[in-house]
């Protein structure tokens, strides 16, 4: 009760400062790392940077094993939008790309890039900004090629907090100079000998911010390095003030250190740029100087190490450097050194080994012993003083949340606001039972954190899984629409065609049923085709016969001598013979391939007699003797007999018939131009 009293205390001497809830004010233990300035260690023999040291994806390699690099060189670029890049700290050869042991909580290795010196410690060329006359999104742009993240413990990338359109909305920048947390020193170390850098670095951010005020908290524990950024700000005219904050943890928190600044509370399920606020370490703006003014990208940073070494002190270390060679410059361990711890006392984690590189996170290394950190007691059962509620510094009800905990009742801790807890460890500092309760909180985040997960990836598997059944079945609308339209336009098209399709079915049925009632097949149809031209045929000799007639009797009236007439060739008699047999044969094969009498093809009277009357016709025309007639009479009735002809052969003899009536005509032909223009007129 009388530490709660004695930090009431505190601020009541304060001026224009406003306390938050709780907090715990433990052993400093800080001046034992402050006797010394910061020293320069010298180049390893190996570096090995790890790809994962900020918030956010890992980046993507950009070198191979055996290339040579030089010192600010871009080995592996920013993926994604919340990541951050990494440099080369030192000029050599990348001798593997490889998994290693990280100083992580969990002990596991991850990949790791190792870079063997060549001792040069080579730079690139350097590019400095005229970040006063560039705009600032180009600025923000080149940032995010900086590999700066947040040096206070956070290690969120900063070109994330930055702004390049300067309409962020904020108004108010302010500067965490409080490093609360006992054993850590090098922002104080800072402070006290690069004032001029931390005020060069806070006007960059107030211009990428369009930040209008600028406050510095600094606890009360440090008045050199007070003092020393007053001086610094005095030097270069800069509107920064400067507010000294009392001595407790956890001020260094940045919701803590804004209410303690400015009274303002930062709502729980907000940042503190929806406000108007902004936040920054004084390392992380030292950085901001270093990249923009000398073209230097975040390569290394201050490290305090401290407790059970010969000569604890701050060092600026390169990144990638093993904790060995760290130590080794401190004058190694003492005696009864069990571990070694990164951060604080409150909220730093056991390294695995010694083996493990330095990292943007690494603001501490603490040597155990027992004489330091003794093994912690047992847990007894909680006796609900409410002791810890009293030191929450975010207002909790830290009982409460261990007993869900515990019972894996995470629905109800997270009703309690679990996820507000910043694992400062205050509650368990003051706990009389001696419970490990920040452990039972991490469990619990660690256990929602993975339920969230696989139910997100549950929702991802439901909502691809609905969106493939609404694939498939808007596939299949549009499959049965394309077929209405196609059967629509069927039918628009069909009712076009409908009367000539009409007229078409009519000639068909009309055609069918006369094929049905004289019983012709498709033998049948090529015989009557064939009994039609050579009627036509027959029409044409009988038009020419009768024109030759004419021109006789024209010839008599003009008293023509009958006996001056040129017989006929034999060769044209022979002819007409023959084209009158082929003619006979071919009605013969139409009547029997239609299986009816000749008169379906022909008309009712005998083909035969009809074909007698008209060689009689053509003898007369052309002057055949009574004995040719005869003959010719003869073979036509002779052939004209009935045979047993198959519909094949009958087809054959309709074509072998349709040769002969050509050569029949032109013989005829020939013959009646002979025999005209042998008569000869008689002269008067």
């Amino acid at each position: 009760m009388n530490a709660i009293v004695n930090i009431a205390n505190l601020f009541k001497t304060a001026k224009d400062i406003f306390p938050f809830h709780g907090g715990v004010h433990p052993p400093e233990n800080k001046a034992q790392s402050t006797q010394l300035p910061i020293g320069q260690l010298p180049i390893p023999e190996k570096i090995v940077l790890p790809l994962r040291q900020h918030v956010g994806n890992i980046p993507k390699i950009k070198v191979q094993v055996g290339d040579y690099v030089l010192k600010g060189q871009l080995i592996a670029e920013a993926e994604g939008t919340v990541s951050a890049a990494i440099h080369a700290s030192t000029s050599g050869t990348v001798s593997a790309i490889e998994d290693a042991i990280i100083p992580h909580p969990s002990g596991l290795p991850d990949r790791c890039i190792t870079i063997t010196p060549d001792g040069l410690d080579k730079w690139i060329e350097k590019t400095p900004q005229d970040w006063r006359n560039a705009e600032r999104k180009t600025l923000v742009a080149s940032l995010r090629l900086s590999g700066i993240v947040g040096l206070g413990g956070a290690t969120f990338p900063t070109h994330i907090k930055l702004r390049a359109d300067g309409k962020s909305g904020v108004h108010t920048l302010v500067i965490n100079a409080a490093e609360c947390e006992p054993y850590i020193t090098c922002d104080d170390m800072l402070m006290r000998e690069r004032a001029d850098e931390i005020v060069k670095g806070i006007a960059i951010a107030q211009y990428l911010l369009g930040a209008e005020k600028v406050i510095i908290g600094v606890e009360d524990n440090k008045p050199e390095a007070a003092a020393g950024l007053k001086s610094a700000i005095g030097k270069l005219n800069a509107q920064i003030e400067v507010k000294i904050v009392p001595t407790l943890y956890p001020s260094g928190d940045a919701r803590r250190l804004v209410h303690l600044v400015l009274g303002t509370e930062i709502p729980h399920d907000k940042r503190s740029t929806e406000v108007g606020l902004q936040v920054f370490n004084v390392a992380t703006v030292v950085a901001l100087y270093r990249y923009f003014e000398l073209g230097e990208p975040s390569i290394s940073r201050i490290v305090s190490i401290t407790g059970n070494v010969q000569k604890p002190q701050n060092f600026e270390v390169l990144f990638g450097t093993p904790l060995l060679h760290l130590v080794k410059a401190a004058g190694g361990e003492k005696v009864n050194t069990t571990h070694f711890i990164m951060g604080g006392p409150m909220m730093g984690f056991d390294l695995p080994t010694v083996e493990v590189p330095i990292t943007k996170a690494a603001n501490c290394i603490i040597a155990a012993s027992p004489n330091l950190f003794a093994p912690p007691p047992p847990a007894m059962p909680c006796i609900r003083c409410a002791r810890c509620a009293d030191a929450c510094p975010v207002n909790l009800q830290p009982q409460e949340l261990y007993w869900f905990a515990k019972s894996d009742n995470f629905e109800k801790a997270n009703d309690y606001k679990l996820f507000d807890c910043i694992e400062c460890g205050a509650c368990s500092y003051v706990c009389p039972s001696d419970i490990p309760l920040v452990q039972y909180y991490r469990y619990a985040k660690s256990e929602i954190i993975a339920q969230d997960k696989a139910k997100e990836a549950a929702d991802l598997a439901r909502e691809r899984n609905d969106f493939r059944l609404a694939r498939i079945e808007r596939e299949k609308q549009e499959r049965a629409q394309k077929h209405a339209e196609r059967a629509q336009a069927g039918k628009a098209e069909a009712a076009k065609t409908e009367p000539a399709t009409k007229v078409e079915l009519k000639t068909g049925e009309a055609d069918e049923k006369l094929n049905t009632n004289n019983g012709l097949s498709s033998g049948a149809d090529d015989a009557k085709k064939a009994a039609i031209a050579a009627a036509i045929e027959r029409a044409k000799a009988l038009k020419a016969a009768a024109k030759n007639e004419s021109t006789n009797e024209a010839t008599t009236e003009q008293k023509v001598k009958p006996e001056k007439l040129a017989p006929v060739d034999d060769a044209a008699k022979k002819a007409l013979i023959a084209a009158a047999i082929e003619r006979a044969k071919a009605q013969k094969s139409a009547a029997l391939a239609a299986g009816d009498a000749p008169k379906n093809v022909a008309d009712a009277a005998d083909p035969v007699k009809k074909e007698i009357a008209e060689i009689e016709a053509r003898r007369r025309a052309v002057g055949l003797s009574d004995d040719a007639q005869s003959t010719t009479l003869q073979k036509i009735t002779k052939t004209a007999e009935p045979d047993n002809t198959d519909p094949a052969a009958a087809k054959q003899a309709l074509i072998a018939a349709a040769i002969a009536r050509a050569k029949a005509q032109k013989a005829a032909a020939d013959a009646a131009k002979s025999a005209q223009s042998d008569i000869k007129p008689e002269k008067d």
